[in-house]
């Protein structure tokens, strides 16, 4: 079933109801006037600018083909929502390959209509129509840490915070055979995505850009005169001319009125492009340091500089996942280790719930199926919780941290290591955008 098709949770629709609350779709083709306001109330909800005529026409249109929910009082007269939320399937890359993600966004309740369970039911609703899609997995990213764990999601991908002091760090890596070049804004949207989408496949969990998305972290709209007047954007070419990264940026004065050099979005889809981009801006005259979001936390650059020191790196959850179906899940991966692995996996909400057996052969795939009764004796065997799994799906745990934490049991000798092994990925997921 297409996501744009699954029917409106009834489940949801009567918990609602009892409160005289309306759980209803928001037809985003015929009823305009409905969809204005739902933008509305999202913005309202995550303290956004108010939008104008321009603007809510632009997100109508961008935003259309995602499917869109609300909730109405239906003691309140009126357009507007008193909830909402939103979610399209989207890729999600893994290590080795990628799945089919239920993504969900704007998730906002008013402050008016708290402690009533909509939250609960909204999020409940959207992970049996995920799972009734067909969907193996859920994924968002949380504003609140605490809101979604009760739901069986878990951070999965840790971003960071990398600032550079650049008097103090003194550029030690190698020199690039491209160029770097400035860019104009509206370049960088005609032919920055298909670099960006490139680069973000090299990085368990990331999620596919559309149009909404790609404007909103590249701070440019076509057609919009006022946008990001202060970004700057440069782009890097190889040797025989293909566009391979890119980055925007804007210089501001911080608080002790020393430059800083925020990055907007850097991304490169070969290391020469990446070590071009990160040279440039750390060498930028008058500039005293670097600041970028949403990066790794396993950073080529902090080994790219002379003095390690004057990097500061804060980690931070970013990437939450809920695993829906944990045999697609399983199989849409590579692995790091050949073997047998046994999974016990509790799932409260019964969605992971079960025993399953990976195969996985030498060339780190692995065929997953249930196991109804014992478990192979020569296999890796660890019992965990949906959330745990959640955690080491894409290689962003260790299981071995999680076992020492007295989160996985090992059910047979030696088990953590062989599991930890096999799941382990050469490259740090990350996601590096907000949706």
């Amino acid at each position: 079933m297409d996501f744009t098709d699954a029917p409106l949770d009834q489940t949801a629709a009567a918990n609602l109801a009892e409160q005289n609350l309306t759980f209803a779709r928001v037809d985003t083709a015929n009823d305009r006037e409905r969809y204005t306001g739902w933008h509305e109330v999202v913005n309202r909800g995550f303290y956004g600018d108010r939008k104008d005529d321009k603007d809510v026409e632009y997100m109508l249109d961008a935003g259309a083909y995602r499917r869109l929910c609300g909730v109405w009082d239906d003691t309140e007269a009126g357009r507007d929502p008193v909830a909402t939320i939103g979610s399209w399937t989207t890729p999600l890359s893994v290590p080795g390959g990628d799945v089919p993600a239920w993504a969900i966004s704007a998730v906002t309740v008013s402050p008016t209509h708290r402690r009533r369970g909509i939250a609960r039911n909204f999020i409940e609703a959207e992970l049996r129509t995920a799972h009734a899609c067909g969907v193996p997995v859920a994924a968002l990213t949380a504003s609140e840490a605490t809101i979604y764990g009760r739901f069986g999601f878990a951070p999965s991908a840790r971003d960071a915070r990398i600032t550079i002091d650049t008097k103090r760090a003194r550029w030690t890596g190698p020199t690039p055979t491209g160029r770097v070049r400035f860019m104009e804004l509206g370049d960088l949207y005609e032919r920055g995505r298909a670099v960006a989408d490139r680069a973000s496949r090299q990085h368990p969990g990331e999620v596919a850009f559309d149009e909404m998305l790609w404007t909103g972290t590249i701070e440019y709209r076509p057609g919009k005169d006022d946008t990001a007047k202060d970004l700057r954007a440069v782009g890097y070419t190889d040797a025989a001319g293909e566009l391979q990264g890119f980055a925007a940026y804007r210089v501001k004065p911080g608080a002790d009125e020393k430059l800083i050099a925020k990055v907007a979005y850097l991304s490169a889809a070969t290391d020469d492009a990446y070590a071009a981009l990160w040279r440039y801006l750390i060498e930028l005259d008058l500039v005293d340091s670097v600041e970028a979001d949403l990066r790794s936390v396993d950073e080529p650059v902090l080994w790219q500089v002379s003095d390690l020191r004057a990097v500061t790196v804060a980690p931070f959850d970013h990437l939450w996942l809920r695993i829906l179906d944990p045999v697609a899940m399983l199989e849409a991966r590579t692995y790091a280790r050949p073997g047998s692995v046994v999974l016990d996996v509790v799932d409260p909400l019964e969605f992971a719930q079960g025993r399953f057996l990976l195969e996985i052969d030498v060339a780190g795939t692995a065929s997953v199926s249930r196991l109804s009764g014992d478990a192979p004796a020569d296999a890796a065997h660890v019992t965990l919780s949906e959330r745990d799994l959640a955690q080491i799906a894409v290689g962003g745990t260790s299981v071995t941290s999680l076992h020492r934490a007295g989160r996985v049991s090992a059910l047979t000798d030696g088990a953590v290591e062989r599991v930890d092994a096999a799941f382990h990925s050469p490259v740090a997921p990350r996601l590096s955008f907000w949706f």
